[in-house]
């Protein structure tokens, strides 16, 4: 398959052009950092008794200064949304850049695990230097309080190691928990371990005070190597009165050596302040109560849920946070927005799948199953709802549906949520958008999983036929699992029978179709689905087209 560079630019040029940039800040703060150690005169000494464990140390330090900082920025999710709902000031390319703000949160986490190894396995080493290469001439330089004293002695009775110690404990959890499996299996786990990364961060504003790196401060009155009066090797004393035998090669005082100022508080401090602020803004927006409408039981174990929140304001394509403190008080998971607030209607809906401990029990309250073991049953029987608090709502990729000429929507499952609000704004008549033509594309396994959204299906369908507008939006169904298909017997679910197809889509006939029908345009290309269909749409939007089409990929993700 050929790729085609203006698409790949399309689709690859900013996320690689912010990588290449973030990649050159870590390599240049490195390689700074470590010349700087390995040649700078006031670190003579120390680099004399450390060797390079002293560069690599403070030179991965440096990296990881930089990336504990930019770790929290992508999860400002309010800061993230204000900036993607401001057209004025982002441009798509920047707002498409944003969809990638999860990615980059990894790609940081990954590099302070990765320097995290470096910076230990150096100061590892240092440790054993400090204990091996004991200075007589100069005991302030020193860590250990003797020569030959145990190197785990020295982590275990100093504030830089034990606090090392603890910050190396806490990030293998979190990354540990972070895999996908783990993910998948009991979320929680990595909720609650991720979480941890506030005590990281109170344990690394303390990592530095101990100072166990000192810096020399009197250059000019002992410049390194000079000669002291009290030389302790008088051979070596020797060889340097031949190689200079001028007066102001001698020491007019001893070294005075100086812990370093810690300066991971200023790396971190801005970034932390705005994330804690964000979190106490979201806090107070959250608390807010939420009144539960109603909650329907769809097939295939799916709840939708009806909600009203007093001047709650959302776009189509957006997501929410629920907390439901009769399931978990600190547990929070993201659902996107099938039903947005309008002018004649101020409830919201989400459509959830059970899924996992959390939405078992979540379900549970919300659909309690009846008592057999009441004697009489009341005539009118109040149902009472949990507690809720909602949070968001947050911007998402699917907000873009309506900033291109044509839009191809792919979901599969569960994934067509974040597109059930689009189609919720085209049937109450949203204006305003440059939205020309709906590609629409649900893939599921059971046909029964269909009927979550037939009835919005079927009425935009009837919409656009009465407006004249047919080609506006293109509907195509199809059901993975043959042996176990039936048929939409109902008569009002008539115009999705004549569109429901078995087996699985042919996605570059599918786009080549598309691209035919389009020619020299830009198609957002939407996909919220498996690995699977993810991949394969994204290779193909990659790829080369005699139509000129260029089909810019974006993901649902959450962060």
């Amino acid at each position: 398959m050929v790729v085609s560079v203006r698409s790949w630019v399309a689709n690859e040029g900013g996320k690689h052009l912010v990588l290449m940039l973030w990649l050159g800040a870590n390599t240049w703060l490195f390689v700074k950092t470590f010349l700087l150690y390995s040649t700078g005169q006031q670190y003579h000494y120390l680099y004399k008794m450390l060797g390079l464990g002293l560069c690599i140390s403070r030179a991965s330090a440096s990296v990881l200064n930089l990336n504990c900082s930019l770790v929290l920025l992508p999860m400002c999710r309010s800061l993230l949304t204000f900036v993607r709902g401001t057209h004025q000031v982002s441009s798509r390319k920047t707002r498409r850049l944003l969809d990638k703000s999860k990615t980059f949160h990894v790609a940081c986490g990954v590099a302070i695990c990765i320097f995290s190894v470096v910076h230990v396995s150096a100061h590892l080493v240092n440790v054993v230097n400090f204990s091996v290469s004991y200075s007589d001439d100069f005991p302030a330089l020193n860590l250990a309080r003797y020569k030959g004293e145990d190197p785990k002695l020295i982590i275990l009775t100093t504030i830089p190691g034990v606090t090392g110690a603890l910050l190396v404990l806490i990030l293998f959890l979190m990354f540990t928990s972070s895999s996908y499996c783990v993910r998948i299996s009991n979320y929680e786990i990595f909720w609650y371990t991720h979480n941890l990364f506030i005590v990281f961060y109170i344990i690394l504003m303390v990592h530095m005070v101990g100072g166990a790196l000192k810096y020399q401060t009197n250059l000019e009155a002992h410049p390194p190597g000079c000669l002291r009066a009290n030389q302790s090797s008088t051979q070596q004393q020797g060889e340097e009165l031949e190689q200079c035998e001028d007066e102001e090669r001698r020491c007019r005082e001893e070294a005075h050596f100086q812990p370093h100022y810690p300066q991971t508080w200023l790396w971190v401090s801005g970034p932390l302040c705005l994330y804690c602020a964000e979190r106490f803004y979201r806090y107070i927006r959250s608390s807010d109560p939420v009144t539960i409408v109603t909650v329907i039981r769809h097939p295939c174990d799916v709840i939708e849920l009806r909600m009203l929140k007093k001047n709650f304001k959302a776009r189509p394509g957006q997501y929410i946070v629920l907390n439901c403190p009769g399931v978990s008080s600190f547990e929070n998971h993201p659902f996107t927005l099938t039903a947005c607030p309008t002018e004649n209607k101020q409830t919201f809906g989400i459509h959830l799948r059970v899924v996992g401990d959390w939405t078992e029990r979540f379900t549970q309250l919300l659909l309690p199953e009846p008592r057999i073991d009441l004697e009489i049953l009341p005539t009118v029987q109040q149902r009472r709802y949990p507690k809720l608090y909602v949070d968001g709502p947050f911007g998402s990729s699917s907000e873009e549906v309506f900033n291109y000429d044509v839009s191809l929507c792919v979901a599969g499952g569960i994934g067509v949520t974040p597109f059930a609000c689009v189609l919720h704004a085209l049937l109450d008549g949203w204006t305003g958008f440059r939205l020309q033509r709906l590609y629409f594309v649900w893939v599921c396994r059971e046909l029964r999983s269909f009927y979550w959204f037939a009835e919005l299906l079927c009425a935009l369908h009837h919409k656009l036929w009465q407006e004249n507008r047919p080609d506006y939006f293109n509907l195509r169904l199809y059901v993975s699992q043959a042996d176990s298909l039936q048929s939409m017997s109902e008569e009002k679910y008539q115009p999705l029978t004549s569109r429901l197809l078995v087996g699985r889509p042919r996605w570059k006939l599918l786009l080549d179709e598309i691209g035919r029908t389009n020619k020299h345009k830009r198609v957002g290309v939407f996909c919220c689905g498996p690995k699977g269909i993810s991949r394969t749409l994204h290779r193909l939007c990659n790829s080369a087209r005699s139509s000129g089409t260029t089909f810019e990929f974006n993901k649902e993700s959450f962060s």
